[in-house]
């Protein structure tokens, strides 16, 4: 039987706490805003339990003995399997064992009042949650409505799917065995990522990509050298092929993929990581005039078009599906949010303003984690040369500076920066090989400060490190 209460109206109710909410509620009471949190799951959201921290986790030491292995007096001490027990607990503890105590805290440390179970939207500034024993709570919102529900995996409509019990990002990060045998579809972040991992664990991968290459959205040798080095970790990469009916006949048995090639491959699990869907569909967006299900549009600070209460928040509003950028967007939207509560009359919304989450659009950093990394920030040359800029791609081969030598031997990889002729700025940078994840920042600093190139020049880069790459980067720019 359900049991309404009413409930004292807050400033700002945020339906969703994962690392988006959670800072949009941080900002929120910062300025001063009473703030509700409603969550349906564990407080944390996707990335701590089945996205970001679990599979770092049992990615770092699957890359960390890949770097062992290329160090010279190092190398034959690391020739051994890993220790699966403890990758696996590894990954546990970084997970909090799938208990979100710690997160509790600190959302009730900063004062915001969490509500459990499923929010949805019920009319303007209005929220209802469904607690788990079926007590309802009506919340209204003073100011704002933020929703930050995320997102979730795409598994396809295919012949078999529902009792194949396939693999979706949550269960290929929260997995308590190695698979003998992994048939990975897609060739993006998830299944790259997830292919080194379970690889370096001991499965057999078999991956099967519908296009031409790995890594779609970043620079064609990006997914080239991370496919060659999957290769000869011994994954099985095929592309141009599409999966079209998937069969477990026994529980517990093995699974059988169809392609459109008409082949037919058996394994023990099989992970789909082929996208993400808006966690929209039951939030009750048809109440306010919205589609329910669907991505929702946004203008810089977050506001949902057309309804100027509401503001969506990271995943939701499809503009970069990345935790580090739906948190910093949760930092634009809550400083937005905090400046109409308070009156502002003028908001920054110009570009790189307080209140414009211009780095969606001109600066977005991602790394992928595997043998050899991949990074970059900005645009591609293809993405610059479509948007209509003069450009210059400016390449060079990463294992020519001292610092990557000293890394590894027998080190490969690549660098690439995009150049606006007309400005002499940076709109893009790309680099694949062994340890570059942490030199992106730089290249974010670079892309997101537009640095003139002749002021980059001044930026001396340690020697010997890799990011001697830069040096070597502007001195092909300049011809020297």
């Amino acid at each position: 039987m359900t049991h309404a209460v009413e409930s004292v109206p807050y400033d700002v109710v945020v339906i969703g706490a994962g690392p988006v909410g959670e800072n949009v509620a941080d900002r929120a009471r910062a300025a001063g805003l009473s703030t509700a949190i409603v969550e349906s799951e564990l407080i944390g959201g996707e990335c701590s339990y089945w996205a970001c921290m679990p599979s770092k986790a049992l990615l770092r030491p699957v890359v960390a003995r890949a770097d062992a292995r290329r160090v010279p007096g190092l190398a034959a001490a690391v020739q051994g399997p890993l220790d699966t027990a403890a990758v696996l607990a590894h990954r546990d503890t970084y997970a909090s064992h799938w208990k979100d105590d710690g997160q509790v805290a600190w959302l009730e440390g900063i004062g915001a009042d969490i509500f459990r179970g499923k929010g949805r939207l019920t009319g303007p500034k209005a929220v209802t949650v469904t607690a788990p024993d079926g007590t309802e709570h009506r919340l209204t919102a003073r100011h704002a409505v933020a929703v930050c529900t995320g997102s979730r995996a795409v598994v396809p409509d295919l012949p078999g799917i529902d009792g194949a019990r396939p693999w979706t990002s949550r269960e290929a990060t929260s997995a308590k065995e190695v698979p003998g045998r992994l048939v990975v579809v897609g060739g993006g972040v998830v299944g790259v990522e997830m292919a080194t991992v379970w690889g370096a664990l001991g499965a057999q991968i078999t991956m099967l990509v519908r296009g031409k290459g790995l890594l779609p959205r970043m620079e064609p040798f990006a997914g080239e050298l991370v496919a060659e080095a999957l290769t000869e970790a011994g994954a099985d990469i095929r592309t141009g092929v599409s999966a079209t009916s998937v069969e477990r006949p026994a529980p517990g048995g093995p699974v059988t993929v169809g392609l459109d090639n008409g082949e037919r491959i058996e394994a023990d699990e099989i992970l789909f990581a082929t996208g993400r869907a808006p966690r929209t569909d039951d939030l009750g967006l048809e109440t306010v005039g919205l589609k329910p299900g669907s991505w929702l549009t946004v203008d810089d600070s977050c506001q949902v078009e057309g309804v100027p209460w509401l503001y969506a928040v990271g995943d939701v509003n499809h503009r970069a599906l990345l935790t580090h950028q739906g948190k910093y967007q949760a930092r634009i939207a809550g400083a937005a949010i905090a400046a109409r509560a308070l009156g502002v009359p003028l908001l920054e919304t110009d570009r790189w303003g307080a209140h414009a989450a211009t780095a969606d659009h001109a600066a977005v950093p991602q790394v992928v984690f595997t043998d050899p990394e991949a990074a970059s920030v900005g645009l591609t040359l293809a993405e610059a040369e479509q948007a209509g800029h003069r450009v210059r791609a400016v390449d060079h081969d990463l294992a020519a500076v001292a610092g990557s030598g000293l890394y590894a031997d027998g080190y490969r990889g690549r660098a690439r920066m995009i150049v606006d002729l007309d400005r002499e700025i940076l709109l893009g940078v790309t680099f694949v090989g062994p340890g570059i994840g942490e030199l992106l920042h730089s290249a974010t600093i670079a892309v997101a400060g537009e640095v003139p190139l002749d002021r980059l020049w001044h930026a001396v880069p340690a020697y010997p490190t890799i990011s001697e790459i830069w040096l070597r980067l502007l001195e092909t720019y300049r011809g020297n």
